[in-house]
C-alpha cells in the first residue's frame, strides 16, 4: 500500500505553473519528441533569419544568379528541343544563351531609353508638379503635421529629384553592367550543367522520388507563369501605350514598358503601373483626361490578370493571395526590383524545398493555396445547405398547410 501510495504522490500533488512541463517531461507524460519539435522549429527559423539577413547582404550578386537560374529553367525547353532535332549540344546551348542575353539586352537599352525620355519628359512639367507638391505640403500644415514633415513631402516633387529616385531603383549604370556579366556567365555555366540534369534526376529517382517530382513541377511550374506572364505583359503594355498614345498622354512608351515590368508583380504592380500616366494625364488635360487612363488600365488589367492569365497558368502558381502579396514584399525588401518581379518564382521555390520534397508537409499546401480540393468541398457543402434549406422550407409549408387545414 506504501508503495502504491508512493507511486500516486507525484501525480495527486498541485503542479507548479511555472513547472508544469518539465514535471510532464520527467514523468513521461509528454514525449521528448515534442520538445525536440519546438527545438527544431526555433532553430529552424534562426537559421532562416540568418539566410534571409546574409542573402539581403548579398543581393546585388544573389538577385543577378536567381534570374539567370529562372531564365534556364525558361529556356531549358528550347536547348533540349534544339538537341533532338541533332544541333550539337555546345551549339544548342550557345544558340539559347546568345538568345536569352540579346533580348536582355535589349531590355536595358529599352530601360535606358525610357528613363531618358523620362527624364526629358519632366522639365516640360516642372512649375506643375512643383504647384501640386505645395498644394499637398499646405494641406499636410493644415493638419497637423510638422515643418519638417511638411518640407520632406514638398521637396519630395521637385522634378530635380525624381530622376535620380527612379534610377536608384534599377541601379548605377556600373551595378547594370555588372549584373548583366553575371547573369550571362551563370546563364552559359547552367545551360551547360543542366545537359546533365535529366540523367542526375534518373539517378535520384530510385531513392529520392518525392524529391524528383517536386523538383520537375517546380521547374514546370515557373516555366509555365514565367512564359505566360512575359506573353501576357507584352501584350498588356501595348494595349496600354496605345491607349495612352491615342488619349494624347505623354510618355506612353515609357508607361507601356512600366506596365510591362509591373505584370510580374501580382496585386501590387497594377497600382504602381497606374499612378504615372495617371498624373501625366491630369496635368495635361485634367480630370477629363485622367479618368479614362484609370478606366482604360482597370479594363485592360481585369481582362488580362483576372481572366486570361488564371486560365492559362492554372494551378502552376497555387499560392494564396495572401501569401502572393507578403512574398512580393518579402522579396522586394530581400532583393530589391529584380526580387519583386521573381517574389512568385522564388516562393514556389522555397516551398519546393520545405513541402513538395517532404511527403510528411504535404498537408500544408492547402493551407498556403492549393485549394483545389478545398473548392470541390465546399462545392459540395454549399449543395448540401442548399438542399437542406429547401428541405427545411418544403417542411414548414406542409405544416403550415396542416395547421390551416386543421
Amino acid at each position: 500500500m506504501w508503495r502504491r501510495r508512493h507511486r500516486r504522490a507525484p501525480v495527486e500533488a498541485p503542479a507548479v505553473p511555472g513547472a508544469i512541463e518539465s514535471e510532464l517531461v520527467a514523468t513521461g507524460a509528454v514525449a521528448p519528441a515534442m520538445m525536440h519539435r519546438s527545438t527544431s522549429i526555433l532553430l529552424g527559423l534562426g537559421g532562416a533569419t540568418v539566410a534571409v539577413f546574409g542573402l539581403a547582404a548579398i543581393a546585388g550578386i544573389a538577385a543577378p544568379i536567381l534570374l539567370a537560374l529562372v531564365l534556364t529553367i525558361c529556356a531549358h525547353p528550347v536547348r533540349r528541343g534544339l538537341e533532338r532535332r541533332g544541333v550539337p549540344r555546345g551549339l544548342a546551348t550557345g544558340s539559347v544563351v546568345a538568345t536569352v542575353f540579346v533580348v536582355l539586352a535589349a531590355f536595358v537599352a529599352a530601360l535606358g531609353l525610357a528613363l531618358g525620355q523620362f527624364a526629358a519628359l519632366l522639365p516640360q512639367f516642372a512649375s506643375q508638379i512643383s504647384d501640386i507638391g505645395a498644394t499637398v505640403a499646405t494641406w499636410l500644415a493644415s493638419i497637423g503635421f510638422g515643418s519638417a514633415q511638411v518640407q520632406a513631402v514638398e521637396s519630395s516633387f521637385d522634378p530635380s529629384n525624381l530622376v535620380p529616385l527612379v534610377s536608384g531603383l534599377f541601379g548605377s549604370i556600373t551595378n547594370v553592367t555588372v549584373a548583366l556579366v553575371i547573369v550571362l556567365t551563370m546563364l552559359i555555366l547552367m545551360a551547360a550543367d543542366a545537359g546533365y540534369l535529366p540523367t542526375l534526376l534518373s539517378q535520384l529517382r530510385p531513392s529520392r522520388p518525392t524529391l524528383v517530382a517536386a523538383l520537375t513541377d517546380f521547374a514546370s511550374s515557373v516555366r509555365r507563369y514565367m512564359v505566360a506572364t512575359t506573353l501576357l505583359g507584352i501584350a498588356q503594355g501595348v494595349l496600354n501605350a496605345l491607349a495612352l498614345v491615342l488619349l494624347g498622354v505623354p510618355g506612353a512608351f515609357l508607361w507601356g514598358l512600366l506596365s510591362f515590368l509591373c505584370s510580374f508583380i501580382p496585386n501590387v504592380g497594377y497600382f504602381i503601373a497606374i499612378i504615372p500616366p495617371t498624373v501625366f494625364a491630369f496635368l495635361v488635360g485634367g480630370w477629363a483626361l485622367a479618368l479614362p487612363v484609370i478606366v482604360i488600365y482597370a479594363i485592360i488589367n481585369a481582362v488580362v490578370q483576372s481572366i486570361v492569365q488564371p486560365r492559362v497558368v492554372g494551378n502552376a502558381v497555387a499560392l494564396s493571395q495572401s501569401l502572393t502579396f507578403a512574398s512580393v514584399l518579402f522579396w522586394a525588401i530581400v532583393l530589391g526590383a529584380i526580387g519583386a518581379i521573381l517574389a512568385i518564382p522564388l516562393t514556389l521555390l522555397i516551398r519546393t524545398i520545405l513541402v513538395d520534397a517532404d511527403p510528411a508537409a504535404s498537408w500544408w499546401r492547402p493551407l498556403i493555396g492549393d485549394l483545389d480540393e478545398t473548392r470541390t468541398l465546399m462545392k459540395s457543402e454549399d449543395a448540401r445547405n442548399k438542399a437542406l434549406r429547401k428541405a427545411g422550407r418544403a417542411a414548414s409549408k406542409d405544416a403550415k398547410r396542416s395547421s390551416g387545414a386543421g
